[in-house]
């Protein structure tokens, strides 16, 4: 059985219009998170989606208004200590966090060669 860890899994909706001292909002984020040492951050970019305006965002009409998810796991403590780090770089979105069980995949440096039989 593969052992598991609880960790936090923090999801911050926002568009890809959205900027931070003159630079995309998600690539603000990702640097703030790397500067804190926070585990691992990933950027979506949605097809389709709306939010609190119910104003459909679609990635074919204006790409700066693509959705976007930037996804972010870590343990509790760092997502609690990254938090007030973040919320107030965004002027528009939403912030979700979970609980999530983590699974840590590693394989050893020999992994890529073939076996032996």
């Amino acid at each position: 059985m593969l052992a598991t860890q609880p960790a936090k899994l923090l999801r911050i909706h926002i568009s890809a219009s959205d900027r931070y001292q003159g630079k995309p909002l998600y690539e603000a984020i990702v640097a703030r998170c790397r500067e804190l040492g926070i585990a691992g951050a990933t950027v979506f970019r949605g097809l389709e989606g709306y939010g609190e305006t119910a104003t459909l965002h679609k990635h074919y009409l204006a790409r700066a208004e693509e959705p976007v998810l930037v996804a972010i796991v870590d343990t509790a403590d760092a997502i609690e200590r990254l938090l007030p780090q973040v919320e107030p770089m965004i002027d528009t979105g939403l912030i979700a966090i979970s609980a999530v069980e983590v699974i840590r995949v590693q394989k050893r440096p020999d992994a890529g060669a073939p076996r032996q039989r």
